[in-house]
């Protein structure tokens, strides 16, 4: 391609290069959430478009990421970028040492500027160097019962602690990583400890299976679930059963990058593959195949994400202001050490 007409599509020069170098590679291997419709998004869209295999790994995030370190340590490369939450990105991936600075895979005009970007480029790490976060959203993941509680006897966390719900609130398990773990470290900054001691002695119904927890309320088990989100409802919602989310609480709620995190392993097995996945993941094409094969809200502000409002994720951009998000978010790495490190020791000390 001439310098003129890479100035005029907006493309670095050697992008054809690159292309070309990745198709002789033949593929990029990520690892992603556990999501068929996110690996079948990546290979209809990304494939098609470029003509290289995406070779998609799912499982656990601690899973994945125990084994990207134990290969990277071993001398193999077969990873080359990692898609997933925050916490299992921190303590696996960047505090092992072995990400990539990922500012120079950023060649795209489109993808490098930051006005494209509502907050412009946002970072896990504390660096602001190896954890891009492409997401930002609050989600509702506080649900009731709607033939045993109302939404004004529910407006605040201290309301919890009625005599009245004692054996009828349900959590899902906040010893494991996702939502829940998130919800409690958001109680634990917002209420303290002693409040979290009091809910726990409401004689809470724990489980890991969100199927469970969430038939318990729809059946009426329970009057309220905690760190449920919508698609664990779709059944119940569906079948017209008496389920339904709960208007924001007087503290607020969290906000995420959910699993919108992107890292590139160092030395990765396929570099040229993997620039060009880099670079479309993070278009406006890739963003749009993405947030809906996630039900997760990117942060392009050329992406329409006002539909997700009917699945109880509210973009960030669409509600607040950046300074706000980051007031409530709590995936950061500085979150983590701050926030859900403490209040992960004290669920596993209370919850036994």
């Amino acid at each position: 391609m001439s310098a003129a007409l890479c100035a005029e599509t907006g493309r670095p020069a050697d992008w054809d290069r690159v292309l070309e170098a990745g198709r002789r590679e033949g593929k990029v291997t990520v690892s992603i959430p556990a999501s068929a419709e996110l690996r079948k998004q990546l290979e209809d869209g990304f494939e098609k478009r470029y003509g290289i295999e995406v070779e998609v790994f799912t499982a656990r995030a601690s899973t994945a990421v125990r084994r990207m370190a134990d290969e990277f340590k071993a001398g193999v490369r077969y990873f080359d970028l990692h898609i997933g939450g925050s916490s299992s990105l921190v303590s696996g991936l960047l505090d092992e040492g072995i990400l990539d600075p990922l500012e120079p895979w950023l060649v795209l005009p489109e993808v490098k500027d930051p006005k494209q970007w509502w907050g412009g480029h946002m970072w896990v790490d504390s660096a602001r160097r190896h954890a891009y976060m492409f997401q930002a959203y609050l989600t509702e993941s506080i649900w009731y019962n709607t033939g045993l509680a109302k939404p004004d006897e529910l407006k605040s966390y201290d309301n919890f602690l009625d005599p009245k719900w004692r054996g009828k609130i349900g959590f899902l398990d906040p010893r494991s990583p996702g939502a829940a773990d998130s919800q409690w470290s958001f109680i634990w900054r917002a209420k303290g400890e002693e409040f979290l001691k009091k809910l726990v002695a409401q004689d809470l119904f724990l489980s890991r299976d969100q199927r469970v927890l969430a038939e318990s309320l729809a059946r009426g088990r329970v009057a309220v679930m905690i760190g449920l989100t919508h698609y664990s409802f779709v059944p119940f919602i569906e079948a017209a059963l008496p389920v339904k989310s709960l208007p924001a609480l007087k503290e607020g709620t969290y906000g995420t990058g959910g699993s919108g995190n992107l890292a590139v392993i160092k030395n990765p097995a396929h570099p040229n593959a993997a620039k060009i996945f880099v670079n479309w993941l993070l278009s406006r094409e890739g963003q749009e195949i993405v947030s809906k094969a996630l039900g997760q809200a990117t942060r392009r502000l050329d992406v329409d994400t006002k539909w997700l409002r009917e699945t109880g994720v509210i973009a960030a951009k669409d509600r607040m202001s950046v300074k706000e998000f980051l007031q409530v978010e709590n995936q950061s790495e500085e979150k983590l050490e701050k926030v859900r490190e403490p209040a992960q020791r004290l669920a596993q000390a209370l919850l036994k």
